[in-house]
């Protein structure tokens, strides 16, 4: 979303079953949840499917004239289906690939789904929230939040960086050390 603001053209693949399950949180604005309405903000949307020939052909031409790409599936569903950012970048070396995940792309927990306030637990958010009589989470995404900044803020660093040398970057980074650092102090 914050792309898009500064004026990028972002476009939102989409799975064909149903798209991003966040349309259906609530439909307050037009049908559509006011969450998925605020986080796609200046995003058109286009529905794929990576296993039809001719959907992925069409994705690969997308990202083959890309400057970004983002992705925020499993580790081993996005190697599968070759969009993990190394394999992206291998082929396409202007690009600037980011990888979003739960808990990394290697290790044990690399496949453990990953939601918001598991990580907040995690990262030790709730024990720096509520009151002494108990803690209590943070009352918005503040963990899905962490990680799209960081992953914002890398891939402003990366066109800066390709500006300077020509070359794509691999991003890779997780919900949890997004999170993590921010709990640090």
């Amino acid at each position: 979303r914050h792309l898009a603001d500064l004026g990028a053209t972002v476009l939102k693949i989409e799975r064909p079953d149903g798209g991003d399950f966040a349309r259906d949180y609530d439909s307050k604005l037009g049908g559509q949840s006011t969450f998925f309405v605020w986080a796609n903000r200046g995003k058109p949307s286009l529905t794929l499917d990576l296993k039809d020939p001719a959907d992925r052909a069409m994705f690969d031409t997308l990202v083959a004239g890309a400057d970004v790409f983002i992705q925020n599936m499993s580790p081993s569903a996005a190697e599968r289906s070759g969009v993990l950012a190394a394999q992206l970048t291998a082929q396409h070396p202007h690009l600037i690939a980011c990888d979003v995940s739960g808990y990394g792309l290697d290790g044990p927990r690399t496949e453990d789904k990953a939601y918001d306030l598991a990580i907040q637990a995690e990262a030790g958010a709730m024990t720096l929230t509520g009151s002494a009589d108990g803690i209590s989470k943070v009352g918005f995404s503040v963990a899905d939040i962490a990680a799209a900044m960081y992953a914002f803020s890398s891939i402003l660093a990366a066109l800066y960086r390709r500006q300077v040398t020509g070359e794509g970057a691999a991003i890779s980074l997780s919900m949890l050390e997004c999170l993590t650092e921010w709990t640090a102090v």
